[in-house]
C-alpha cells in the first residue's frame, strides 16, 4: 500500500441539484510541495457535472488523491441489502452506480430525477416532510433519521452529524448529491480507483469519500459550527493543517472555504496509515457500502 506516492490533492465540493451548471461545486488542489490550496477556476455560471467528471478523467496529475464531498454507497449491512425486499436490489456499490446509472440514462446533467422518483426505489427515500417512502425506515428503527452507513455511524462516534444518504430533504442533506456522484463514477470505471471499493492501487488516481465536517474538525473547527465563513477562519483551519494562508479578506462563499480547507487537510493526513485502515473497515463493508476517509 503505497499511500506516500501522492503528488496532488485535489477535494471536490459535490452537488446533486438540477441544472446544468451547479455554483455549489467547488475544485481546489493542493500540492504536496507545499504552498497554499488554490481554487480551480469554474467556467462562467459554475461547473458542470460532466466537466468535473472530464477533469478526473482525462486531466488531473497522475498521482492525485481526490476527496469528493458525497456517499459513494447507500446503506447495506443494517438490513443485508440497499433495498430489502426489492428483487433488483444490487449486491455491490460498483452494481449499485450501475443501476442508478441505467435507470437515469435519459436524466441531462448526471441527474437522478428518474432514481428517486422511480416507483420501487422512491419508497426507500425521504422526499419531503409530508412524503417519506414507507420503505424509508426499517422495522424496529431505532431512530426517525433514516438509515446509516457503518463509516456514518463512525462519523457520529467521532462528534460530526452525517445525515442519511436515503434523505432528500433540507440544507444538509446530501442524497442527491451522493446519487449524482454515483452516476459520475460509474462512468470513471477504469480511469480512477475508488477506495476502498476498489483496493488502493500502486499508481494512478484514488478518489475517496469526504466529508467536509471533518476536514474542518482538522483545522481546529470545534462545537457545532463546521463553516469558515471568511478568509480569516479559513486561514486559521489552514494553519493548524500546516498549510500558508490563501490571499484574501472578509467573506468567502462556504463551498469554496470547504473545498480550499479540504485540499489542505488531504495533504496532511493522506499518507497517515492509520486513515487507510479504519476499525470498522471490513471487507463486506468495502465492497457495499464503502468508508468515508477520516472516519476512524
Amino acid at each position: 500500500m503505497r499511500i506516500g506516492r501522492f503528488t496532488h490533492f485535489l477535494a471536490i465540493d459535490w452537488s446533486g441539484a438540477k441544472g446544468a451548471r451547479q455554483k455549489g461545486i467547488a475544485l481546489s488542489l493542493a500540492n504536496a510541495s507545499g504552498g497554499p490550496p488554490v481554487l480551480v477556476d469554474a467556467p462562467k455560471g459554475g461547473w458542470a457535472r460532466e466537466e468535473v467528471l472530464a477533469i478526473l478523467r482525462d486531466e488531473i496529475p497522475r498521482d492525485t488523491l481526490v476527496g469528493m464531498d458525497l456517499g459513494i454507497s447507500l446503506p447495506f449491512a443494517d438490513a443485508g441489502a440497499f433495498f430489502p425486499d426489492w428483487d433488483e436490489s444490487p449486491p455491490s456499490a460498483k452494481t449499485l452506480w450501475a443501476l442508478i446509472d441505467t435507470i437515469c440514462a435519459d436524466d441531462p446533467h448526471l441527474e437522478c430525477g428518474s432514481f428517486v422518483s422511480h416507483p420501487q426505489a422512491s419508497r426507500y427515500f425521504r422526499h419531503s416532510k409530508e412524503h417519506i417512502g414507507d420503505r424509508f425506515h426499517l422495522e424496529n428503527a431505532t431512530t426517525r433519521e433514516g438509515r446509516f452507513r457503518v463509516a456514518e455511524i463512525a462519523q457520529r462516534a467521532a462528534g460530526v452529524r452525517p445525515v442519511s444518504n436515503f434523505n432528500l430533504v433540507g440544507a444538509a442533506q446530501v442524497g442527491k448529491s451522493s446519487l449524482t456522484g454515483m452516476r459520475m463514477l460509474h462512468r470513471l470505471k477504469g480511469a480512477v480507483s475508488v477506495w476502498p471499493i476498489d483496493p488502493l492501487p500502486d499508481s494512478g488516481p484514488v478518489v475517496v469519500e469526504m466529508y467536509t465536517s471533518i476536514a474542518a474538525r482538522g483545522g481546529g473547527v470545534g462545537g457545532a459550527k463546521t463553516k469558515l465563513r471568511s478568509f480569516e477562519e479559513l486561514n486559521a483551519a489552514l494553519a493548524q493543517l500546516g498549510s500558508a494562508p490563501v490571499a484574501g479578506t472578509g467573506p468567502i462563499d462556504d463551498h469554496s472555504s470547504d473545498a480550499l480547507v479540504t485540499a489542505a487537510w488531504l495533504r496532511k493526513i493522506g499518507c497517515d496509515p492509520a486513515y487507510w485502515q479504519p476499525d470498522g473497515l471490513t471487507p463486506e463493508i468495502a465492497k457495499t457500502e464503502g468508508w468515508t476517509f477520516g472516519a476512524l
